[in-house]
């Protein structure tokens, strides 16, 4: 416990963990503060308006999809260059997962059933960042001062050393992020209860905001492992950094762009970007041409696959398990002087 605390109270001790939190605090202020000043309560006119649009859309959306049965039926009399998908039920207005409503026509006015899981990925974004930079500049500048050297000497087990400080930083982390989500969401539910609307918060709206919360705080903590691990693997903050670029430049964009010259069939899935936001969003849907080549469906071949959470996560755990795993066989070995 004495060790807990000692890391505890280093970690808070950081200026750059204080920067950190600073900038957190000023950028939810200035996207509530920017929020509020571009919403107000809507009259009854505006909502009776509004209503009766989303009311039309609705309309529009079962005429189309009257429309396509008709087609497959081959009694569509008119409009037959009109596309529309080789399945019906892929428009249909029962199987979609939301229908237009009055919000959608009420611009100006901020609704927190429509805009808090847009938020919450904002507030995610942020998070990771902020747990991948910690995670990397807590070890890295403990190794580049030999903190860490004064520290084994007082408690001479390398990794207990390390897992504690790894095991505090994810703590720690995490109760930081669970903090700053209640005061967010907290903040946009008033705007939306005093200067916007509430919208429909049934058990559906929160079950769903649940369940992109936690697949975030479970992508914060892998961000913050990872930064972590590759400090310690390059015994300084800056090789999280480095890394980091040279992934983003090197594999992200160079990689991508040889992989679509070379016409890689599903080049999406070497992709780390895809596999987070498919974590994140529960799935995430890809377009490959390739797929439809040869196909017998043409000309109504869709050409999309999808990655779900699970394998996505599985991606994800195996690259932070193996680098975190790397990172504590260097460390028990290599000299720290």
């Amino acid at each position: 416990m004495n060790l807990v605390r000692a890391e505890l109270e280093r970690l808070s001790a950081r200026r750059f963990v204080q920067l950190m939190l600073v900038l957190l605090v000023l950028a939810f202020a200035v996207t509530a503060a920017t929020t509020l000043a571009g919403s107000h309560k809507p009259s009854v006119s505006e909502l009776n308006s509004a209503r009766a649009q989303a009311a039309e859309a609705r309309r529009d959306l079962e005429a189309t999809h009257q429309e396509c049965l008709a087609r497959q039926d081959g009694t569509l009399q008119s409009d037959t260059d009109r596309y529309f998908p080789s399945d019906c039920s892929d428009i249909d207005p029962i199987r979609q997962d939301r229908l237009p409503i009055a919000a959608d026509f009420l611009p100006g006015v901020f609704s927190f059933a429509e805009q808090a899981e847009p938020l919450l990925y904002f507030l995610i974004a942020f998070l990771v960042l902020f747990g991948f930079l910690v995670g990397a500049s807590y070890i890295g500048a403990d190794l580049n001062s030999g903190g860490v050297v004064n520290l084994l000497l007082w408690r001479p087990r390398r990794l207990t050393v390390l897992a504690t400080k790894l095991g505090t930083l994810l703590g720690t982390v995490l109760v930081l992020a669970l903090l700053a989500s209640l005061a967010y969401l907290g903040t946009f539910w008033v705007i939306g209860q005093t200067a916007g609307l509430p919208g429909r918060l049934d058990g559906d709206f929160w079950s769903s905001l649940g369940a992109v919360h936690g697949r975030g705080l479970v992508l914060v903590l892998l961000a913050s492992a990872l930064g972590f691990a590759i400090a310690t693997l390059g015994r300084h903050t800056s090789a999280a950094l480095g890394a980091f670029a040279a992934y983003a430049v090197v594999w992200e964009l160079g990689a991508r762009l040889v992989l679509e010259i070379v016409d890689a069939r599903k080049s999406d899935l070497f992709m780390l970007s895809s596999h987070t936001g498919a974590w994140l969003n529960g799935e995430a849907r890809f377009y490959d041409e390739q797929l439809c080549r040869g196909s017998t469906e043409f000309p109504y071949c869709e050409g999309f696959y999808t990655v779900t959470w699970l394998p996505a996560l599985l991606v994800l755990l195996a690259i932070t398990g193996g680098l975190t795993a790397a990172a504590f066989a260097v460390f028990r070995r290599r000299d720290l002087i």
